[in-house]
């Protein structure tokens, strides 16, 4: 079977939306730091960038561009207190269970059963796609949100895309 040219798809889809060429991150290494203590022990939030919001949030804008609009979702917020904002891709399945694109009852049974150690105070939604302005989020939003993290002592931080 031949691979799916996923980043070409990507390009054709959203220029046919009328979206300029996208200037594609490329890694050359991951700045990955392991854990410092076992995941057992570990107090541990979460990011989804799949437009979700509380119901009492304002609605995320699915046809923005370069939205760095990132919200605070308590980690108690109950699972049915969800609306998904985006246009860009089928989200039925996360429409009927919220933990498809933002698994917050998972990481609660993961933190009851032990195999986490805690989870942290608030999970995040933002970063919602279509952002052309990466020097923004490289150098403002991303060192903001880790300084969140480590204010609230986020060992694990989880990262679901949409």
């Amino acid at each position: 079977m031949k691979p799916i040219a996923y980043v070409e798809r990507l390009n054709r889809f959203y220029q046919a939306q009328g979206f300029p060429p996208y200037n594609w991150t490329v890694n050359e290494t991951a700045p990955i730091t392991p854990l410092g203590k076992p995941l057992a022990r570990c107090r541990v939030a979460m990011l989804t960038s799949g437009g979700v919001s509380c119901r009492n949030a304002p609605p995320f804008n699915p046809q923005a561009r370069n939205d760095l609009r990132l919200d605070t979702v308590p980690s108690d917020t109950d699972s049915g207190f969800f609306a998904i904002n985006d246009g860009y891709y089928n989200h039925s399945d996360a429409d009927r269970d919220i933990n498809c694109i933002f698994p917050i009852d998972r990481l609660r049974e993961l933190a009851s059963e032990g195999v986490i150690g805690e989870v942290a105070p608030n999970h995040y939604s933002g970063f919602m796609g279509r952002i052309y302005v990466r020097a923004a989020v490289v150098n403002e939003a991303a060192p903001a949100l880790a300084r969140k993290l480590k204010e609230e002592q986020v060992d694990a931080f989880l990262l679901v895309p949409a």
